[in-house]
């Protein structure tokens, strides 16, 4: 069951509800939900992968075609709670302009997106383990209403526009997001985001949803489900519907694919993605005072390292040499203390 629980955390980021930090690796891929949990301090994490995006054309300049690849970096520093992350794609598209008869195809190719990101953990729901209820079935296995209130995360990311020519916007932006997180159960879990998105650009702003949902088959295999809508006033509405599953190989690396696609009457569009993720795993764990004084209690290696000395104090323990003193061996057949008591009456006789 364990096992099971941390296999729950390598998708979208899904943790154990009672720690910042697994012991397995959790990872965005392949969804494009953000989880509300970090990565850990001390911990360094890359997702990489390649995509295809092919659309449908509708308007008179439009892409018909998107092939690249996507690097996310990840690191957490200072508190359990804080990550500090940076997105970025390249990809090259077929541009379409429909005015001219035929229709003119172009390529063009670059940096597509960059972005520097924060998050932070606000509220880690914890909920009741039931496992050690044992006096009671019905107690055991009853749904844990905690579970319906969400652990909440704040992301916030800005676009500084350093991209390709042909993927420039008109400025600087920013990306602000709640991200939110059910566990259900231990193998099922759902993630909310609340997105606004193009912030400070104008004509440019939109906001989106992303709602995932995801079950962990077994200690290898996790799969899951994503509907991501995007609303703007100045352009039409998207809805997207994806699905996929991530392989864990280690501790520390996963390979994942995944598809998406557009369901309209007049135009379908698909997206294709395949990737892994890999982590550079230097956690620490710090004890807390409760951890000290339990160990104090028990007499483990905290009990021994601190030697109290009064209220609040600490006191080191200083060791002390000890002098061997030398002891001459007595010959064969005599005592020793005769020796010694012959040698104190010449000492007698001589001060006489």
């Amino acid at each position: 069951m364990k096992k099971n629980l941390f296999v729950f955390a390598l998708f979208f980021g899904f943790q154990i509800i009672t720690a910042q930090y697994t012991e397995i690796i959790n990872s965005k891929r392949p969804g494009f939900s953000e989880s509300p949990y970090g990565v850990g301090t001390k911990v360094f994490q890359v997702e990489t992968g390649v995509f295809y995006h092919k659309r449908a054309v509708s308007q008179l300049f439009d892409t018909s075609k998107s092939l690249g690849g996507n690097l996310f970096l990840r690191y957490g520093a200072f508190l359990e709670k804080l990550e500090f992350n940076l997105d970025l794609a390249y990809q090259q598209d077929e541009r379409v302009f429909n005015n001219v008869i035929p229709t003119y195809y172009y390529n063009v190719s670059g940096l597509s997106k960059l972005r520097f990101g924060v998050k932070y953990l606000i509220h880690n729901q914890k909920y009741t383990d039931k496992s050690k209820e044992v006096r009671s079935w019905k107690k055991r296995t009853a749904f844990d209403m905690k579970r319906l209130i969400p652990s909440v995360g704040m992301y916030v990311g800005v676009n500084p526009n350093f991209l390709s020519k042909d993927f420039k916007q008109e400025g600087v932006s920013l990306k602000g997001a709640v991200l939110l997180q059910n566990d259900i159960s231990s193998r099922f879990v759902v993630l909310t985001n609340l997105i606004v998105d193009n912030i400070l650009l104008k004509d440019k702003m939109e906001f989106g949803y992303i709602l995932t949902a995801t079950y962990a088959v077994n200690t290898k295999w996790s799969i899951f489900g994503e509907n991501q809508g995007t609303f703007s006033k100045y352009r039409y509405n998207e809805f997207q519907f994806g699905a996929g599953t991530a392989y864990l190989l280690n501790n520390n690396v996963q390979f994942d694919i995944s598809a998406r696609s557009d369901f309209f009457a007049d135009k379908l569009n698909y997206y294709l993605a395949l990737g892994g993720s890999w982590r550079l795993d230097k956690h620490t764990k710090k004890h807390s005072s409760e951890d000290v004084l339990k160990g104090e209690k028990q007499g483990n290696f905290f009990s021994r390292l601190f030697k109290k000395k009064g209220r609040g104090k600490h006191r080191k323990v200083k060791k002390v040499k000890v002098k061997k003193r030398r002891v001459k061996k007595a010959k064969k057949g005599t005592p020793s203390f005769f020796k010694k008591g012959k040698k104190k009456k010449r000492r007698k006789k001589k001060d006489n």
